[in-house]
């Protein structure tokens, strides 16, 4: 069992957006946040076939930048 990190954010329509950064174009949605969930789960193990598939690289590597903030 691998695990990812993802986005998740709600729409202007409502809808559940669910990204995984570290796939490139790795994306989902869903009605309910439970059901995005369980559709990037779905997603990213679709994305990792296609790119094994293409002899891509699975990942991309994703770092933190510590900003400034103002207060």
């Amino acid at each position: 069992m691998a695990r990812f990190p993802v986005t998740i954010y709600q729409d202007e329509e409502g809808w559940f957006v669910v990204e995984c950064p570290v796939i490139p174009g790795c994306m989902s949605q869903g009605r309910t946040r439970e059901e995005a969930i369980r559709n990037i789960r779905e997603a990213i193990q679709l994305c990792l076939e296609v790119r094994r598939e293409k002899g891509l690289p699975l990942t991309i590597q994703s770092l933190e930048v510590e900003i400034p903030t103002h207060a």
